[in-house]
Parts: C-alpha cells; sequence; structure tokens
C-alpha cells in the first residue's frame, strides 16, 4: 500500500525537515517525475515513500527514541515478554486467550511432525491432504456454527483471495470505511465497484445498498466482528436485515473476536444472539487467539466445495503446515474445554477501559472486549509516549499515519486473560502520567528531546 500524505502528515514531514536543517524545496514528491542520472530510476531509495522512513530515521538517530516497530523479542510474548533480555508486561500481543504455549498444543504440534513431517509440499488439491487438515476443518466449522469450514495459509491472503475470487467486475462491495487492509486490497483484486462507509452507520449501508444494488449482479457486505483498531462491534441483526432486503451476501471478519466475543469466545454472533446460519461468509484467523498461524472461511458447504476448487489462495498455495494445522484445532479444543478464559478475557478488557476513561483518556468507541485504544491524535507523540512506556517496563506498539488518520495516531492495548489487574493498572497510571508532560513539549522535535 502506498502512504498518502495527508496535510496534517505533511506538515509533520516539514517540520521535520526544517528540524534537521533540510529544505522541503529540494526533496522529491509523489508524481514529479522519474529521477535523472544514471540508474537512480532504479534506486529505491530515491523515491518519495522512502524518503518518509529516512527522515523518521534521522529524527531517531538524533533523539535516541527507538523504532517501535519490529521490536525483537527473545522469547514466546504473552502478557510478558523479554526484549534486549529485560522482561516487561506486554501489551501488544493478539494472545488473547493466553494459549500460545499451552502444553496441550505444543503436544499437539510435535505429534504433528512426528506423523506428518514439517510441510506438506505442495497445495492440497495437487499433493493431497492430511487428517490434520480435515480435523482442523470440522473444528473450525464447529466453533463457527456452519455447515464447513477450510484453512489457508495466510490469513491476510484469505480475504484477497476469497473476495478477489467470488466477486468481479460486474459486482458490488459495500464495505466499513475502518475495514482491514487484506479486505481492501480483495475489493480491488476483484474489480468490483467499491463504497465504504462511515464506520458502523447502518444508514450509510443502507443508501449505499438502496442507490446502487440494482445495478449489479452480486453485493457483498463487509464488516468485522470486532474492529482491530477500534475496539467496537457491528450491529449483526441490522446488518441481517440489509443484506435480505437488498439480496447481498453477508461477510464478516471474526480475526479479532474469536475468542474476545461470546460467553465460550465463539464471536459475535453468539455475542449478539444471531444465528450464525444468517451469515454467508465467516473469515476468522488462526494467529490470534487459535496460537497458529493462517485463515479460515466458514460457511455452507456449498461455498467451501466452491472455495476448494477456484480460491487462487488455496487451489495454487501449499497446504498448512502440519503441526501449525494440529495447534490450530488443539486451541480449539482447549478454549472449548476451558470457558474461563474467555470471561477472564472479558474481565480484563472491561477493567483496563475502565480505568483508561477514569484517567480521563480518549478510548474512541471501545466496548472493553479485549482491544482498547488510548488516543493521542498525533503520530509523533504516540511514537514518544511508547518509547517512554517502554522505560518503564511497558510494551505497547503505536498505530500511527498512515495506518490510521493522522488525528487518531494511538496506543492500541490489547487486553489477555493473562493479564493480572496489577498489570493494568499499572501500565493506565503510567500512560495518564506521561501523555500530559509529551503533549506540554512546544514542538515535535523539543517535546522528544526533552525527555
Amino acid at each position: 500500500m502506498t502512504p498518502q500524505r495527508s496535510n496534517a502528515a505533511q506538515e509533520t514531514v516539514d517540520r521535520v525537515r526544517q528540524a534537521l536543517g533540510q529544505s522541503t524545496a529540494s526533496q522529491g514528491r509523489p508524481g514529479s517525475g522519474p529521477a535523472t542520472g544514471g540508474r537512480r530510476e532504479f534506486d529505491f531509495t530515491t523515491l518519495p515513500e522512502y524518503e518518509i522512513l529516512k527522515i523518521w530515521k534521522a529524527v531517531g538517530d538524533i533523539t535516541r527514541i527507538g523504532n517501535p516497530f519490529y521490536r525483537l523479542h527473545d522469547g514466546r510474548a504473552g502478557n510478558t515478554t523479554s526484549i534486549d533480555g529485560r522482561t516487561v508486561t506486554n501489551f501488544s500481543s493478539y494472545d488473547y486467550l493466553g494459549l500460545n504455549g499451552h502444553p496441550d498444543i505444543a503436544a499437539a504440534a510435535k505429534d504433528a511432525i512426528d506423523r506428518f513431517g514439517t510441510s506438506v509440499s505442495a497445495s492440497r488439491l495437487s499433493a493431497g491432504e492430511r487428517q490434520v487438515h480435515r480435523d482442523l476443518e470440522a473444528a473450525l466449522a464447529r466453533l463457527s456454527g456452519t455447515e464447513d469450514a477450510i484453512a489457508f495459509v495466510s490469513g491476510h491472503g484469505t480475504n484477497v483471495s476469497v473476495i478477489g475470487e467470488l466477486l468481479g467486475p460486474e459486482d458490488l462491495i459495500v464495505a466499513d470505511a475502518v475495514i482491514h487492509n487484506s479486505i481492501v486490497e480483495g475489493a480491488k483484486l476483484s474489480g468490483a465497484k467499491r463504497i465504504l462507509c462511515p464506520h458502523n452507520d447502518l444508514d450509510a449501508f443502507e443508501r449505499a445498498l438502496r442507490l446502487n444494488r440494482a445495478r449489479y449482479r452480486r453485493a457483498l457486505i463487509v464488516v468485522e466482528g470486532l474492529y482491530g483498531m477500534d475496539g467496537d462491534v457491528p450491529d449483526l441483526a441490522g446488518l441481517i436485515k440489509l443484506k435480505r432486503r437488498y439480496n447481498a451476501w453477508l461477510m464478516v471478519d471474526e480475526a479479532h473476536a474469536t475468542g474476545a466475543l461470546g460467553h465460550t469466545g465463539r464471536g459475535v454472533a453468539e455475542e449478539q444472539g444471531v444465528d450464525p446460519a444468517e451469515v454467508e461468509i465467516w473469515m476468522g484467523t488462526l494467529s490470534k487467539t487459535l496460537a497458529a498461524a493462517g485463515g479460515y472461511i466458514a460457511g455452507s458447504r456449498a461455498l467451501i466445495e466452491l472455495l476448494k476448487y477456484t480460491s487462487p489462495g488455496f487451489v495454487f498455495s501449499v497446504g498448512l503446515s502440519p503441526p501449525v494445522a494440529a495447534a490450530a484445532t488443539a486451541a480449539i479444543d482447549v478454549m472449548m474445554r476451558e470457558p474461563w478464559r474467555a470471561a477472564a478475557l472479558r474481565r480484563n478488557g472491561r477493567a483496563l477501559l475502565e480505568k483508561a476513561k477514569a484517567r480521563g483518556l480518549d478510548t474512541g468507541l471501545s466496548i472493553g472486549a479485549s482491544v482498547v485504544p488510548v488516543i493521542v491524535g498525533n503520530s509523533p507523540q504516540t511514537v514518544v509516549l511508547s518509547e517512554r512506556l517502554l522505560e518503564r517496563g511497558f510494551n505497547v506498539v503505536p498505530a500511527v499515519f498512515p495506518g490510521v488518520a493522522e488525528n487518531q495516531a494511538r496506543l492500541r492495548f490489547f487486553a489477555t486473560s493473562e493479564h493480572t489487574p496489577e498489570q493494568i493498572d499499572t501500565v493506565i497510571e503510567a500512560v495518564a502520567e506521561e501523555l500530559p508532560k509529551i503533549r506540554s513539549g512546544s514542538s515535535f522535535v523539543s517535546t522528544i528531546a526533552g525527555r
């Protein structure tokens, strides 16, 4: 995805350049034409997008603020993790139910290696299936309350491949404006007419369908079961009414919802008392609550059979690694027999939300299921806040432009069932203490340098 510069983001870049003694007039801009001289047109460091990375790196070097992304962890990351040999409390893990490293799950993965090896070497269509694949898909169908399921090697690739295959230029896709990038990319691949509606605005969804549905062959409504940036949920019953009225398919991405919503962690349908059969396409990932890697689609037998023979991300891609498939299946089993994990996650999520609100922090739309943002509203200050928290023993990775709008830059806190009340209390106290100090700086550079 090519970063787009909003006015606010461009102002930030310009301020940084000025602080570094650079002239904005001498810098390239998107669309300014190819570089000249020798073979510079083949040098990726001359791209405007790379220019932004160089500027941020220079600022980091000058101010000794470390890169908050790609931090190297020394071992398994749960409610705590080790970075540079130091144990810190971790709020940047999708291991919502604490299943990564569970002995039963690890044993299942090791047994699968002993029986099947570490790879199935080719696509399941050409190289055949293993029982671990069928066991996983049966478990996913039970978890989702559907007739069948199909597992892919990539969660992102699942959305890209399935949406790109099921829809075409004669079709319509109506999606939430803050939908995950994988859905956006799948929609682009399909060539379908794409309409993004304001977040969780059912009236906007209805208007888009009313004005456009009749001109297209098929229509797909796409939402997330639990939004990974905002921590809120859609009105599933309302969306079902819309898809019936306008003869559309409804697709729900449960990547963050599995484990976090519903009294047993089955997702938004269980949370809101909706029959899963009312939704045509359920999508989910294996990498978060289910402690593995990959993605899946759950739905009718006809849908799954169709995807097994037509979805490029399945037909032309290697099948899931046996230990990964076995681990995900075992994770579902543990999750179902230990419902206290989902209950503990929900308690911790609510506690995190309530304590943040009590300290006057902006938590946006979060319902406190597992994802709780603290909106800072400025990318540089958000990065500084992440660094300050790491110094105090907390790992919280920021979400900044272009992942979110510049005025919506935030820290995303991910609660797990393993977090303790003390860990939640102390991190919120740290944020409440550090954020006013950061905001009191007179400029971006002085804010950072004045640490």
